[in-house]
């Protein structure tokens, strides 16, 4: 049996968590607290750097979310998740590694605030703004006719992608002027393994509190 070590609100586990259930597969979720579970001797054990997600397939485990998907794309490639035409193929990878490198990184300032973690300064918010509208931009353009990144069928740039800019709105980015992105994203909500996998506001809050108190306690150690 897969076991997928996870963290519900976070993005790169939600990913994974999305792209088993896309294939189909039959997993159990084991829900990692990071205000100190992700540092008990048996979870550094299966990784040693305390992040999630790790998913684990009999004897062998996988951490780092792009490598456990192209694992289980790879042993289990049925439902195929990765476009075989080389354009294709490039663009799932852009888009995987451009949200990564590129937009994830200003989640963090402008969210910040509803995290728990204080208020940045104004210049800082401006400037997390300005590069999620270029990344949005540069994602707009490469949505083509078809419902998904370079495909008919999901693949896992939606499921990289899709599991941060459906969230966009509850930090205050609009998408109305990305009107294919849009649409996509609308695609993505109507599937089950979006509505299975979303957390609420709620959640969001307990996993703040929970957080800035272990951050609290970790400064004062």
């Amino acid at each position: 049996m897969i076991k997928l070590y996870h963290t519900p609100i976070s993005f790169n586990s939600r990913r994974v968590w999305i792209a088993l259930i896309e294939k189909n597969l039959p997993f159990e979720l084991v829900e990692i607290h990071l205000d100190g579970d992700h540092l008990e001797p048996e979870f550094v054990a299966m990784n040693p750097f305390h992040r999630i997600p790790v998913l684990v397939d009999g004897d062998f485990c996988v951490v780092e979310s792009l490598a456990i998907m192209d694992y289980l794309e790879t042993k289990y490639p049925e439902p195929a998740m990765l476009p075989k035409d080389p354009k294709d193929l490039a663009v799932v990878r852009m888009v995987e590694l451009v949200t990564i490198n590129e937009l994830i990184p200003q989640i963090y300032p402008l969210s910040s605030e509803k995290m728990g973690r204080g208020t940045p300064e104004i210049s800082e918010i401006e400037k997390a703004q300005e590069k999620v509208n270029t990344v949005l931009t540069f994602f707009e353009g490469l949505l083509d006719d078809r419902p998904f990144f370079a495909s008919n069928d999901l693949t896992l740039a939606d499921c990289v992608a899709g599991t941060v800019v459906v969230l966009m709105p509850l930090i205050g980015v609009s998408l109305d002027d990305f009107p294919k992105i849009k649409a996509w994203c609308d695609r993505l909500m109507s599937r089950p393994s979006w509505q299975q996998t979303q957390f609420t506001e709620a959640q969001m809050a307990v996993f703040a509190t929970r957080r800035q108190k272990f951050l609290a306690k970790a400064e004062v150690g």
